[in-house]
């Protein structure tokens, strides 16, 4: 059976202040030091108390080819979302024409859509050649 441990305020408090004052040198130490079992236990009452600048600081370092091509991939992500949204209008359009070319005609859309089916391949074909 599990045990749940529970700690007062107080105790939260002594503990950052702790290491506040350089008693232990980090979260981990003053964890190690009372035998806190919770893997972010004792940085959520840092955070908690408003005490973030005792918390280790995470700093990256990225090589120019790492940041040239993250700006490459941010690029082509853009590029890829407008593609997408140019696709999105031309299918609406598209449905749009033949909705109205339909009523022109006198025929249902979908009735006509299976009448004048082409396969994807042909499709792509006459949309290669515009």
């Amino acid at each position: 059976m599990r045990t749940n441990t529970r700690y007062s305020e107080a105790f939260k408090r002594q503990v950052v202040e702790e290491i506040s004052r350089g008693k232990h040198l980090s979260p981990q130490k003053a964890k190690k030091a009372y035998g806190i079992k919770g893997a972010d236990t004792v940085e959520t009452w840092v955070r908690k108390y408003g005490r973030e600048d005792l918390l280790p600081k995470r700093i990256r370092i990225e090589t120019m080819k790492e940041i040239d091509e993250l700006k490459e991939a941010r690029k082509q992500i853009r590029d890829l979302k407008a593609a997408i949204a140019d696709a999105h209008i031309d299918f609406c359009l598209e449905k749009a024409y033949l909705t109205i070319a339909c009523e022109r005609l006198g025929e249902d859309r979908e009735g006509f859509k299976k009448k004048n089916a082409m396969t994807l391949s042909e499709v792509r074909g006459t949309r290669m050649d515009l």
